[in-house]
């Protein structure tokens, strides 16, 4: 009854929508050194050189300390000319922040040349004048102009060479990530072998690849010094340098380092929990549009006996009506605190050709979020259409092979981070315990968990893939808590091990761990019982409510469809709330983007990190347990 109610709700709705300042005359300023700051970051905050400072303030060469004062030169020598002007349209959802970032231009600046924004606020429309300008760099014995581009002058050609990255190239010429897209401007997505890159005349490093296997790459964020990342990576800065000779004159923001990969797999952001319901400050009506495969000409039928069994034989409508189902839970939640909503959904039929149809025949420039369509083929495809206008495109339920575009946003963690987080958990935790690792031949996990805890034993599968009870049962130790992490594909293996283990946890001291909680795990010869019994423990994308706590969606769910709401029913809720909320925080959604605050919904939670170059990825995780009842517990 549940989804035949949807399709009617949905045809109802179908059938009613269409397919520089310019500097001080000061001779100096004073500024007085913050925590983590350099005189690289310092310079780069004035507008002036790094020589400079030094030449007022020599004892700085030999470091700069909290508290410090230094000197800061006369702008008089480093001047902004205008030398022209670009005209501006502006488009509904920008804002002057925004404005100013596209073109390199500060509020102030946007201001002086548009003084009717000092009094009135920006509107879809508006035509601006943006200033366009010159560096004039004047030192005692010559004059010299170069464009605020121009930050580096001696360049050379580097040729990109397999396994190289954006990073690593920075790092080898020792420069930000920042500074190398300033000197090729015109490179947009991904780094293809051969690509011939503008790069300072001399490298600080031999090589721009690493070890994948051993280690990765950081980019210092600003404020950062060398005690913000002993705490932030567990590395002294010794370390850091030993590995960076070229970071021993001082951190610099921006400065690409390359560090050992457990120290990367530690990284983790308290994220600040945040109630987007609090901070609704964006009145506007929001323009939502949906994409999902329907079918609707399937569907649609006069036998009610027709669509049930269309629906038992279609596993994708059920999932496309579930999801929707929450959809629209979400909306009316948004409704009642006071968000408007122009809400549209598209069938997308499952084909390529449907979208480009209605993508062609529709005009999305004024849309402030698309969710969906659900295969990742279909959401890349949709995003690259509307890249151009910057609609903000949620991949809903795929994680995998996603190609990430600027307007992309992959809303369930990747796979990745799941098993660096959990091994970061087990590295955190395994002290004081016995640690035995069961893992296939092939496990590419298992050496990086023997990285993490060293003292760990391992143990292999027989021949035909199982073990016996003589195999673990001489590996555990009856004074200490056993901690086992299997990490397999083989569901013979997976049954076999959670049987033998459940027959020796007679005490209650033997704890079953994975950092891949596959589908496996859930062959029918698994126990959840004897899972329970394990404690089994493990990451995931999301966790499962209970329904004993009445979560005011849970009960307006079941009052209006008469029963539960499954996952992709929640999914649905918990996106699109989410969505619609961050559009009533901020301007746009993506300034209502931060990757230190986290919100958390029914079963999901968000906190979105932009990639380099791409698009923003969902970096919120749980890590969970079995617990008595088989009920399932947050660890972390």
């Amino acid at each position: 009854m549940k989804y035949l109610i949807i399709i009617f709700s949905f045809l109802l709705l179908h059938s009613c929508i269409s397919y520089a300042e310019i500097p001080s005359q000061e001779t100096y300023k004073t500024h007085k050194v913050e925590k983590g700051e350099t005189v690289y970051s310092i310079a780069k905050k004035y507008g002036v050189s790094e020589e400079a400072i030094y030449r007022l303030n020599p004892d700085a060469k030999n470091g700069i300390t909290s508290s410090s004062v230094l000197i800061i030169p006369a702008a008089s020598g480093n001047e902004l000319k205008v030398t022209g002007f670009k005209t501006h349209r502006t488009k509904r959802k920008e804002t002057l922040f925004s404005i100013s970032q596209k073109y390199g231009v500060t509020i102030d600046d946007i201001k002086k040349y548009n003084k009717f924004l000092y009094s009135e606020g920006l509107r879809k429309g508006d035509k601006l004048e943006i200033p366009q300008f010159e560096r004039v760099v004047i030192s005692e014995t010559t004059t010299e102009v170069t464009t605020e581009t121009e930050t580096i002058k001696d360049t050379q050609i580097h040729e990109v060479q397999p396994k190289e990255t954006f990073y690593g190239i920075a790092r080898m010429y020792g420069i930000s990530v920042a500074e190398l897209k300033a000197l090729n401007p015109e490179l947009k997505e991904g780094l293809p072998i051969g690509t011939k890159l503008n790069v300072p005349k001399s490298s600080v490093t031999e090589s721009a690849t690493i070890e994948e296997s051993k280690f990765d790459f950081y980019e210092v964020q600003p404020k950062e010094g060398f005690y913000r990342l002993k705490v932030k990576l567990g590395l002294t800065e010794e370390e850091i340098v030993a590995l960076n000779p070229y970071a021993k004159d001082g951190l610099k923001e921006g400065m690409v380092l390359k560090i050992p990969r457990e120290a990367s797999e530690a990284i983790s952001i308290n994220a600040n929990k945040i109630n987007l319901e609090n901070t609704i400050i964006n009145k506007q009506k929001k323009h939502v549009v949906v994409f999902l495969p329907f079918q609707l000409p399937e569907v649609v039928s006069d036998s009610i006996d027709s669509q049930k069994d269309i629906l038992k034989k279609n596993r994708t409508l059920r999932i496309a009506l579930d999801f929707y189902s929450g959809v629209l839970m979400a909306t009316d939640f948004a409704k009642d605190k006071g968000i408007s909503i122009d809400l549209k959904v598209y069938d997308s039929e499952g084909s390529k050709t449907t979208l480009n149809s209605i993508l062609s025949q529709n005009d999305f420039s004024e849309v402030d979020a698309v969710i969906g369509p659900l295969l990742s083929k279909s959401v890349e495809f949709v995003a690259q259409e509307l890249k151009g206008d910057n609609v903000p495109v949620f991949s809903p339920l795929s994680n995998r092979n996603i190609k990430l575009t600027s307007n992309l946003f992959q809303t369930l963690p990747d796979e990745e981070l799941l098993t660096q987080q959990m091994i970061q958990f087990l590295k955190d935790n395994y002290e004081g315990k016995k640690v035995i690792l069961i893992a296939d031949s092939d496990s590419k996990t298992k050496q990086r968990v023997l990285a993490a805890i060293p003292s760990a034993t391992t143990l292999s599968p027989r021949e035909k893939g199982f073990l016996y009870v003589t195999d673990i049962q001489g590996k555990l130790d009856k004074t200490l808590e056993n901690w086992v992490i299997l990490e397999s594909n083989n569901p013979v293996l997976i049954s076999n091990v959670v049987g033998i283990l459940n027959g020796m946890n007679t005490d209650g001291n033997v704890r079953l761990l994975t950092t891949n909680k596959n589908d496996n795990f859930e062959y029918d010869d698994v126990s959840n019982m004897h899972l329970a019994n394990l404690n089994f423990t493990f990451p995931s994308v999301s966790k499962s409510y209970d329904f004993e706590e009445k979560d005011a969606f849970i009960v307006s769910y079941e009052n209006k469809y008469g029963v539960l709401p499954n996952r992709y029913a929640v999914r649905g809720f918990d996106l699109t709330y989410d969505v619609l909320l961050r559009l009533a925080a901020a301007d746009t959604i993506y300034d209502a983007v931060d990757s230190e605050s986290e919100t958390e919904y029914v079963e999901n939670k968000f906190r979105y990190d932009k990639k380099l170059f791409s698009g923003y990825t969902n970096q919120a995780f749980y890590i969970l347990k079995y617990g008595e009842g088989l009920k399932i517990e947050v660890v972390k």
